[in-house]
């Protein structure tokens, strides 16, 4: 696995920017850590998701304006950020009081 940190006002070099389009033509390499997915494996994801939907609910929550412009910052769908961010809190919150 390989992670780093992405900065905000990261550019991709020439060479990056080839890569990237380089990989848009490469065939899917399957393994046995990442198998095509089987008619019976789609089934199964699909019907996990029928049985447990992903369900978001509008909500509106007051926040500092510096607290909008950090997440703003982050160079994405701010709203999401603070949504992910909000549930994230929540779970912690939750487990802590168990």
């Amino acid at each position: 696995m390989v992670s780093f940190k992405l900065e905000p006002d990261a550019v991709l070099s020439k060479e990056e920017t080839q890569m990237l389009a380089d990989a848009k033509n490469r065939p899917v390499v399957y393994d046995d850590d990442s198998p095509e997915l089987t008619d019976a494996m789609e089934e199964a994801f699909i019907a996990a998701r029928r049985a447990k939907p992903y369900k978001v609910e509008p909500l509106t929550v007051y926040v500092s304006p510096a607290t909008i412009e950090k997440a703003k910052s982050m160079k994405g769908d701010y709203m999401e950020i603070l949504g992910r961010l909000l549930d994230k809190a929540v779970n912690e919150y939750v487990i802590m009081k168990a």
